[in-house]
């Protein structure tokens, strides 16, 4: 008889981890050596927050288990009983069913609770996009715990897998394989500008802002105040489209939702969306003429093309910077003065920080080695 597959149970809680995920999916899918279990929680199956379940779906995947942990509000009790939420549902998962590893992305505060959960099932833990920096979100304190319960992990650049290593105090199970994003934009056939119209209804050629604002998680008592910055800002901006993904369910999410969906009312070049899917949203990002906000895109994604990002505030101090980022804080004056930097200058060179497009690649000969026991 031969080896039986290696089964993994990969956690995905939101529509951003789940298009980053994809070349991974992609190549375990295809392996024998695997047997893959997508387990989608948290947003994913709320219609109220755009029912990523079928963004899955239509890349052609099966959902072992789904259960909608959405928070009930965004206010700080309903975060803490989202996570209690979550640990009581994935705790009755790894109870019933056994898996030899789980894959966790990222830092949100679902995948710290989904993982916890898991810890005294001794199951191993794969981490991605571990080390990295998020001073502005209670996501540093989620990822640094996943960091601590994990014993493997795929980093994107050097500067972070030196970082895991001094947080564990050893650099074992410790790789730098690159980001996922750069293989999801290296195999992605992206849309034009035509197929990207009849996808949005946005025709990008004309000067066109991609725009995302998520809470700064820490002092979430300011979001209020850096939304009506925001929109200030853009209405000095009005020969430009205005692009606007929504946030994700975190705390004090709901101004900054409710206050953005009020300015697209009352202005014909301004889109919402609660979902692009990666592919309709990493061609926004190609055809845009930059990026503003605070999203985690700015970094990896936007250094591919590379593209001009305008990073306002704090939720990402401490990430690494490429000459493309332009920082600024929630002031509409210099939210202004940087767009206009940006559109009138080249967008400067930015190396392979972040990886040759080979992540995926590197992870799965890593896990083949590593549950074989070899190094």
């Amino acid at each position: 008889m031969g080896t039986p597959p290696i089964k993994i149970a990969l956690l995905t809680s939101s529509r951003a981890d789940f298009g980053i995920y994809l070349p991974l999916l992609k190549k375990l899918k295809a392996d024998q050596a695997f047997a893959l279990e997508i387990i989608a929680f948290g947003t994913h199956p709320s219609r109220e927050n755009g029912f990523s379940l079928q963004q899955i779906f239509d890349e052609g995947y099966k959902v072992a288990i789904a259960i909608d942990t959405t928070p009930k509000g965004d206010h700080p009790a309903d975060i803490s009983r989202a996570m209690a939420q979550v640990m009581a549902e994935m705790t009755m998962v790894w109870e019933t069913t056994q898996y030899d590893l789980i894959i966790a992305l990222g830092d949100r505060f679902e995948m710290f609770a989904a993982v916890a959960s898991a810890l005294p099932f001794n199951i191993q833990i794969v981490h991605i996009h571990g080390g990295e920096v998020t001073l502005g979100a209670i996501d540093d304190a989620m990822r640094h715990s996943i960091t601590h319960m994990a014993q493997l992990h795929f980093t994107v650049t050097e500067t972070y897998k030196n970082n895991v290593i001094r947080m564990r105090g050893s650099a074992k199970g410790v790789y730098n394989t690159g980001s996922l994003s750069i293989d999801n934009l290296s195999s992605m056939h992206l849309a034009d500008v035509e197929l990207l119209k009849k996808q949005t209804g946005i025709d990008f050629s004309r000067p066109t802002l991609l725009v995302t604002l998520h809470p700064e998680t820490i002092f979430f008592e300011n979001n209020a105040n850096h939304v009506q910055v925001l929109t200030e800002a853009l209405k000095k901006l009005q020969q430009y489209q205005q692009l606007i993904t929504l946030p994700n369910a975190d705390t004090a999410s709901a101004i900054i939702r409710q206050q953005l969906l009020k300015y697209a009312e009352s202005h014909d070049n301004v889109f919402t969306f609660e979902n692009l899917g990666a592919l309709v949203y990493l061609s926004a990002m190609k055809h845009a003429m930059a990026i503003v906000g605070n999203s985690s895109s700015g970094f990896a994604e936007a250094a591919f093309f590379p593209k001009w990002v305008i990073n306002i505030g704090n939720r990402q101090d401490g990430r690494l910077r490429t000459d493309n980022i332009l920082d600024v804080p929630f002031d509409a004056t210099q939210i202004i003065k940087a767009v206009e930097i940006a559109v009138s200058k080249p967008v400067p060179y930015v190396g392979p920080v972040y990886g040759m497009g080979n992540a995926a690649e590197r992870m799965i000969n890593i896990l083949k080695n590593e549950c074989n026991g070899n190094e």
